[in-house]
């Protein structure tokens, strides 16, 4: 099947681009062919792979114009898939690529990496009508799926629930690993993932200073560089700040930064080297977590704060949740699994049997499968009403 898929790409370094590049990935893997559109801050900033056929400036309005005519000219693509994500498109909350939807006249399967219960009005209206459009819509959890159909008003017969996928990492002993990287007899407690505000990693830094006089001998270790974007406006103020409060609570010697954007070679030594993951995210409304779908990938011990992600995915005790997003909290659950290597085993094989469903390949034939029931099913149906009138359509020089 040829497939377009529109979002942020790599080299931008974001949660989108990556889920983009590794979706097409495992599209591949199952004969689909898969091109790219690529949404950029500015034109030309990224220096782009061959499958980015097109590319879209974020703030320029008539480019998402170009983009529909494009796309409806190219004889090539039977399919888009739109990653939607209020802030990767230009607009007010994204709304310019309701411009694009508007003029495609070809099926499009929307991506909802963001539902949010509360939604603003603009942003309400965005999705509704982004949902309306769609000839399919793929949520990641059950909670977002009943949003989508509930708030959203989204028909559940399109709507189908595929989880976010993860890598085929290394299955490695976490004692080779320490030895490697010379850190034998330290407890392991890690969290990754883009530097910025709203991660929770001043919850993280307090969480391990209530536990250090009591376990000397943890290290956190929070991998990942600052956000790019974040960086271009105001350098590493933010991951500054994040230093100094580990100087001012004396714990300099058990949190550690490893300031690189991480393969996923190195990601699956350091996670496969973890005893437990913390996820502190504060806000509660977090639909989706790719970092907590690595680390159930890699069948780590889960410490989370209680957003919606983590509430549904460490359900039935595949992980331990706090009630509230506090380091109080996070250090007793932190403690109970240090305290009871029985407790850190049962976590661990929960979240493997979860996670080894969730590899790429795995949900690469999910989407495969959706696309195949979902064109035979419908295409004839929703994309070849003859009382269209596409004469007055803008067409792609």
């Amino acid at each position: 099947m040829a497939v377009l898929n529109l979002g942020t790409y790599p080299p931008k370094q974001c949660g989108i681009a990556t889920f983009s590049m590794d979706l097409r990935n495992s599209l591949m893997i199952h004969g689909n062919d898969v091109k790219v559109m690529a949404v950029s801050e500015e034109k030309n900033k990224y220096d782009y792979p061959q499958e980015v056929i097109f590319e879209i400036d974020q703030q320029h309005r008539p480019d998402y114009i170009k983009a529909a005519a494009f796309i409806n000219s190219a004889p090539d693509i039977d399919l888009v898939i739109i990653q939607h994500e209020y802030g990767i498109f230009g607009g007010i909350d994204g709304e310019y690529i309701m411009d694009l939807v508007g003029l495609l006249l070809k099926p499009y399967v929307l991506i909802t990496h963001t539902v949010l219960p509360g939604p603003t009005k603009n942003c309400k209206n965005i999705l509704n009508y982004l949902a309306g459009r769609a000839a399919a819509i793929v949520s990641m959890t059950k909670n977002s799926l009943n949003l989508m159909s509930d708030l959203y008003e989204a028909p559940s017969e399109l709507i189908y629930l595929i989880a976010h996928g993860v890598p085929e990492f290394k299955v490695q002993e976490a004692a080779f690993l320490k030895d490697k990287y010379g850190l034998q007899k330290r407890e392991i407690i890690s969290t990754f993932g883009l530097i910025g505000p709203g991660k929770g990693l001043e919850l993280g830094i307090k969480a391990i200073a209530i536990l250090t006089r009591k376990y000397p001998e943890i290290l956190y270790m929070i991998l990942g560089r600052t956000h790019p974007m974040l960086v271009e406006y105001e350098g590493e103020k933010y991951r500054h700040m994040l230093e100094n409060m580990v100087i001012s609570l004396g714990i300099k010697d058990n949190v550690t930064f490893v300031n690189k954007y991480l393969s996923n070679e190195e990601l699956g030594e350091y996670l496969y080297m973890t005893d437990i993951y913390l996820s502190p995210y504060p806000n509660k409304d977090q639909a989706v977590s790719g970092t907590m779908a690595f680390a159930l990938g890699c069948g780590r011990a889960i410490v989370s704060t209680p957003y919606s992600y983590a509430v549904e995915t460490l359900a039935e005790g595949r992980g331990l949740i706090a009630r509230e997003a506090n380091p109080v909290e996070l250090a007793g659950l932190l403690e109970n699994i240090l305290l009871n290597p029985a407790l850190k085993l049962d976590l661990q094989n929960k979240a493997w049997k979860l996670g080894k469903n969730w590899t790429w390949p795995s949900v690469g034939r999910q989407y495969t499968d959706m696309f195949k029931s979902m064109l035979e099913t419908d295409n004839e149906l929703l994309w070849e009403d003859k009382n269209l009138n596409y004469a007055n359509l803008p067409t792609f020089p």
